[in-house]
């Protein structure tokens, strides 16, 4: 059971927009059984439009189309489909009362045509309601291919995808059970942990898969396997998971499909009663914005500082002048004394600093651009390290992030 998923739109092939879409429809298809062979972008051009979906239909069962079902001009995604399809386009009358609808109820401006005219389908086609707004999904068939139209917008796209698609798509089709397990880890390189387990990997059964997934100081492993016996599917990989573990138990923090690493310590912090505050500077509050995204956070996290100058560093977090005169606004002292001062000041248990040197200048320290110190203050105390996470900005920001879950995380957990 394979799909194609086809996103249209200028604005994704001009780097504008970053296609989310995409992503999140690949997710969904995969729990249910689909994969999805392809992922196409488009422009808003007819010729190209039809080249796709004749290529597309060859190869897949389901293609699933994203984008240009707006009001304006430049959306031509459903002429398009009346064009392949040799079909018409007619008003749904259960559209257009939606569409009313949404207008009196929370738009409160005239209703124009071209808002009317979103209630426009193609007659062979099953509209799917759109309840966030005012453009219908399709569902057509060609050939005994399922052609699914979706808008753009990642809303409502969504609401689509879990009200009509998936669960027409679970009746339609007989479907394999596809398993994912992702182990994630954190501190070391993909090559160490490959050498590490290449005997395991070796001996890997053929229907389960390995694959590698490395990103700035930490790598995830996914096993993945499917067929139609699930039963069996689960009990193959998590034997293989269970064999996995000792030998990367140092760096292993748990399943991405479980949580990721701030959900982890999170959950932690939580069950200890322990609360933490964030003194950061190079990260730029990115530690935590992470720490933030996930519901629940209030329950541990006290709050935070971007102290990025150094007069943020000495006015605010009361960090000595002497101390930066004598050591450098980057260094361990300072993000020592950084990380014990956000934790007096928010009363919190434990707080957790970031100093360094993102580049491409110095800044205030003299210190090697790349270089970066985090610092942990405990009821007990407080500890440091240096590292150099290399030139490029970005890189070192989202190194020093990574690093400072890493390094939190171990002091956490390390009397569990």
């Amino acid at each position: 059971m394979k799909a194609e998923i086809i996103t249209i739109g200028d604005e994704i092939l001009i780097g504008q927009i970053i296609d989310t879409n995409s992503a999140y429809i690949a997710q969904e298809l995969n729990k249910i059984g689909v994969s999805v062979y392809q992922i196409t972008s488009v422009q808003d051009d007819k010729i190209h439009i039809l080249e796709a979906f004749q290529a597309a239909e060859k190869n897949v069962d389901i293609v699933v189309i994203t984008g240009g079902l707006g009001p304006t001009k430049d959306d031509i995604t459903k002429t398009t489909l009346a064009q392949y399809f040799e079909d018409t386009l007619v008003y749904d009358e259960a559209v257009l009362e939606n569409i009313k609808y949404l207008w009196k109820s929370f738009v409160k401006q005239p209703l124009l045509q071209v808002n009317i005219d979103q209630s426009l389908v193609l007659s062979k086609a099953i509209a799917l309601m759109n309840k966030s707004g005012s453009a219908p999904g399709m569902w057509l068939e060609k050939n005994n291919t399922v052609f699914i139209s979706l808008p753009g917008v990642p809303y409502e796209m969504k609401g689509l995808m879990n009200d009509e698609v998936l669960p027409r798509i679970s009746q339609k089709f007989k479907r394999p059970f596809i398993l994912h397990k992702t182990l994630l880890t954190y501190g070391i390189g993909e090559s160490i942990i490959a050498e590490r387990i290449k005997d395991w990997e070796s001996a890997l059964p053929e229907p389960i898969k390995l694959a590698y997934l490395p990103n700035l100081g930490r790598v995830r492993l996914r096993l993945s396997s499917k067929g139609f016996d699930k039963e069996a599917i689960i009990d193959g990989v998590n034997a293989q998971v269970t064999a996995l573990i000792p030998l990367i138990s140092d760096v292993f923090v748990g399943f991405e499909e479980q949580s990721s690493i701030e959900q982890i310590i999170g959950n932690q912090l939580t069950k200890l009663g322990r609360t933490l505050s964030i003194a950061e500077s190079c990260t730029g509050g990115k530690i935590a914005e992470n720490i933030t995204a996930h519901s629940g956070a209030s329950n541990y996290f006290k709050g935070g500082l971007v102290a990025y100058a150094m007069d943020s560093k000495i006015d605010i977090l009361k960090v000595n002048p002497e101390l930066i005169k004598a050591h450098s606004v980057v260094s361990n002292q300072v993000a020592e004394a950084m990380a014990e001062n956000v934790r007096q000041l928010f009363a919190s248990d434990y707080g957790l600093a970031t100093t360094g040197n993102a580049g491409p200048t110095k800044g205030d320290s003299e210190a090697e651009i790349g270089t970066v110190c985090i610092a942990i203050a405990t009821p007990s105390g407080v500890f440091s390290q240096q590292f150099n996470f290399g030139k490029q900005r970005l890189r070192v920001v989202q190194k020093a992030v990574t690093m400072a879950f890493t390094l939190f995380q171990k002091e956490i957990f390390k009397k569990c």
